[in-house]
């Protein structure tokens, strides 16, 4: 089996590839916004994307520099701290929802318990007003 013919490109575009590498990795882009991606790679380089596809050697040096490099850690580090504020965020709102159905289950108790105590005073004042004669001869002595 043979193999594909490694694609090159020129001494100029790899310089300017590498340079272009340097000044990402520093922080001191000078044509992106200094994000660590390949298109900002081929745009800092001023070269076209094919370009840059076809600089083998470059991008396996990006890509093994790019783990290790400081942005790249803050980067990583960031995406752990959203993956993690994401997890509490979700576990915050699933205990809001456990809450508020608490809270709503408390106020229907409520609700009826009020009901129930209202009808029980309205019968306790109806059972007070009611006159019950006594009968004169238990209480007469003869």
């Amino acid at each position: 089996m043979s193999e594909a013919p490694q694609l090159k490109v020129s001494t100029r575009a790899e310089k300017a590839l590498r340079e272009a590498m340097e000044r990402l990795f520093t922080g001191r882009p000078a044509r992106t916004d200094g994000k660590l991606t390949k298109n900002n790679l081929w745009r800092e380089a001023g070269v076209s994307r094919a370009t840059m596809n076809r600089a083998t050697d470059v991008l396996a040096d990006w890509d093994d520099h790019i783990g290790r490099s400081p942005a790249s850690l803050h980067d990583q580090r960031q995406t752990l701290e959203i993956a993690d504020l994401r997890r509490q965020l979700k576990n915050n709102r699933q205990e809001r929802q456990q809450l508020q159905d608490q809270v709503d289950a408390a106020a229907t108790v409520i609700a009826v318990l009020l009901a129930e105590n209202t009808a029980l005073r309205e019968q306790a004042t109806k059972q007070s007003a009611v006159v019950i004669p006594l009968d004169r001869t238990h209480f007469i002595s003869e």
